[in-house]
């Protein structure tokens, strides 16, 4: 063979690796594409399976956090109400209390029955309202009739020494003599 023949021979070889190679980079370009755009495919699936269980937990959430919203609501609406009654008691024993001073000391008397519908009021108010309001509406009432006010926090302070009495606490004079007797019963024992 010839120089030529060998020139052009190593050519074509060229040509043919060269188109070869060509060729291989534009599959591996192609198979990259393709893989790129599965993997595209397969991310913006999970993003969008991801969103939607993450709506569902939340929706989830939404549903327990209401549902014991609602309870701990009743729950309170309860003790809101068991409030209002006795406060409402309340203002029965503070217009029986006026009744008393009824005949020694009306002007009294018209105080703490005065003092007695505001408690009536604001049971009423607690049954029916805010707490909020309630606090604003004592204020306003303590400015407007400063003497009723004070009349409700003597009777209020009467009525807590009784609650404290009928629960059963010890008078100071009952709990002196046994801790007399007890330290006499120790200092006998040890002679």
């Amino acid at each position: 063979m010839s120089d030529l023949d060998q020139t052009k021979k190593t050519n074509f070889s060229q040509k043919q690796n060269t188109g070869s190679s060509q060729k291989l980079k534009d599959q591996v370009a192609d198979a990259g594409a393709e893989v790129k755009q599965r993997a595209g495919d397969a991310l913006s699936a999970s993003v969008d399976i991801a969103r939607d269980k993450f709506k569902d937990a939340a929706d989830a959430a939404k549903d327990v956090a209401s549902g014991t919203a609602d309870r701990f609501e009743e729950q309170a609406h309860e003790k809101q109400r068991s409030g209002a009654d006795f406060i409402e008691r309340f203002a029965g024993n503070i217009r029986e209390a006026s009744r008393a001073f009824e005949n020694d000391a009306p002007f009294a008397a018209r105080g703490i029955t005065s003092a007695a519908q505001y408690v009536e009021d604001a049971a009423e108010k607690i049954r029916n309202g805010s707490v909020r309001d309630l606090l604003d509406n004592a204020t306003d009432f303590a400015k407007r009739q400063p003497v009723a006010f004070l009349g409700i926090s003597v009777l209020a302070g009467f009525a807590a020494i009784r609650f404290l009495k009928a629960s059963g606490a010890q008078p100071s004079s009952q709990r002196n003599n046994n801790l007399k007797q007890a330290s006499s019963s120790y200092h006998g024992n040890k002679s």
